[in-house]
């Protein structure tokens, strides 16, 4: 069986830009969620989000580029590029046709649709940019990347909201894993941090409202959780054989071994009470990775901060892990970005990939009170050292749709 392995990782996150200044944001406990800048929210009933702090398009394309592409393109080209040069790919001795890029994102290009919409409604037909389809798209960001690169392998972007990220890696796994590609770029984006935006997933009630105290606003599998944060970021991995990641001498972070995907086909929203299709995409990912639950060494849970979910997973990692839930730590680092949307998987992939390289679980902050249904080890009190060889992530999206991929420390 060919192995996967990551060589690439790039983030751009509320807490941090690059490798290094994301997993210490993760360790020290820092928290992007803030008053957002990007517009005037005070008539909003959430005023709060995890926006990119210092994010600058310029740094990884052209002016004439960032014309034509949506906000979330953009950062999922920065981060995309991050992850090429760390992966040294401009040496890499294959045909473009061989090296694709599957980029997920939950929602595309919302501003783009604010912005002309209004343009319409002020200013008349003609005022309708004439690249906003291409901007709006969800395969945007994919082709995007595409492009930058003048790669011609495969190409898509899965559109599964929260689980968009997790599913791109998942399937740009097979693709390696099966022969079909020999380096892929998989990850996802988002940017929909829009005033309709915060008003619909208020009026849904999904959104925290600590407004008064933005840094504790995320706080998965607390007592007193009261929805998530609306984050913003991209993450891109790349994905290869290991005997071609040896033969090139590039910095191997650690293998992608198992992906599991289903559906809950109960609710739209709400995940299954019973969490079954969470339990079944964690199960198909431990058989397609060849790991029994007892050698699981951390979870990286999908871990939202609103009180259904976080209830919810607890109870199918109950299921999938039987006995072996309760030693395994579990933390959520939305506690820390806040909910990256289509990008979270792709990013928390990322991290698993760090916490099995560095011996390192990164704790869940904002969790000082236990919810009694959330009765799982959290890892509450900070970064934990610990001999780490397997590790899971899950993701799970609006429409039911749920996807875990696991990982293996290199050998």
């Amino acid at each position: 069986m060919t192995e996967v392995v990551v060589t690439g990782i790039g983030l751009i996150t509320p807490i941090g830009t690059g490798t290094e200044d994301f997993w210490s944001g993760l360790l020290e406990g820092r928290s992007g969620t803030a008053e957002i800048k990007a517009f005037d929210a005070s008539d909003l009933p959430v005023r709060i989000a995890a926006e990119l702090p210092d994010f600058d398009p310029t740094d990884y394309m052209s002016k004439r580029d960032i014309s034509r592409t949506d906000r979330f393109s953009q950062i999922a080209v920065g981060a995309a590029s991050l992850a090429w040069d760390e992966a040294e790919c401009s040496k890499l001795d294959v045909g473009a046709e061989r090296i694709g890029v599957i980029i997920g994102t939950g929602i595309g290009g919302l501003p783009t649709i604010e912005r002309e919409h209004t343009n319409l409604m002020n200013s008349g037909p003609r005022r309708v940019s004439p690249f906003m389809v291409p901007k709006l798209m969800p395969n945007a960001a994919a082709g995007a990347v595409a492009m930058k690169f003048s790669l011609t392998g495969p190409n898509y972007a899965p559109t599964s909201a929260c689980a968009s990220g997790a599913h791109a890696v998942g399937e740009a796994f097979r693709y390696v894993r099966d022969g079909l590609a020999d380096v892929m770029i998989a990850g996802g984006t988002e940017s929909a941090i829009t005033p309709l935006s915060l008003a619909a997933f208020a009026r849904m009630g999904a959104l925290s409202r600590r407004n008064d105290d933005p840094r504790t606003a995320s706080r998965p599998f607390d007592a007193g959780r009261d929805g998530f944060v609306f984050g913003e970021g991209a993450g891109a991995l790349v994905l290869e054989r290991r005997e071609a990641a040896e033969a090139r001498g590039v910095h191997i972070y650690g293998s992608i071994t198992g992906y599991g995907a289903s559906a809950d086909a109960f609710h739209i929203t709400q995940p299954d009470p019973k969490g079954a299709g969470a339990v079944l995409a964690m199960k198909w990912a431990l058989a397609d990775a060849d790991v029994s639950p007892e050698e699981v060494h951390y979870i990286n849970a999908h871990g939202t901060s609103t009180p259904y979910n976080d209830r919810v997973e607890t109870i199918a990692i109950k299921e999938a892990f039987g006995p072996e839930a309760k030693r395994v730590p579990v933390s959520s680092t939305k506690s820390n970005t806040g909910h990256l949307l289509g990008a979270a998987g792709a990013v928390e992939a990322a991290v698993c990939l760090l916490a099995l390289e560095r011996k390192t679980i990164p704790p869940t902050i904002n969790l000082s009170e236990h919810d009694p249904d959330c009765d799982l080890d959290y890892v509450p009190e900070g970064p934990r050292s610990a001999e780490l060889d397997c590790a899971l992530s899950n993701s799970f999206g609006f429409g039911g749709q749920n996807a875990c991929l696991a990982f293996r420390a290199r050998h």
